[in-house]
């Protein structure tokens, strides 16, 4: 099974790289574009393990080594291969 890990910028802290993105993408004529906010994706491979089990394991790995709690969410999403 396949684990998506979603970490982005709490709403409350300031996203610059977002902001420089939104900027540019309107200087190319983007005028709808009303906000951008940018963070990072990770896609990590499970193997031997439930799905809880798994979702447990990576929401702790998350939680501790992928984002930083202070400024950071993330979201985790486990899904079946095909």
């Amino acid at each position: 099974m396949t684990a998506h890990v979603y970490v982005t910028l709490k709403r409350t802290v300031l996203d610059a790289q977002g902001q420089t993105v939104q900027s540019a993408l309107r200087g190319h004529g983007h005028a709808s574009i009303a906000e951008v906010r940018q963070g990072k994706f990770f896609e990590i491979e499970v193997n031997g393990l439930s799905r809880e089990a798994a979702h447990a394991e990576i929401d702790q790995i998350a939680r501790e080594v992928l984002s930083n709690p202070v400024i950071e969410d993330y979201r985790v999403v486990i899904s079946e291969d095909a």
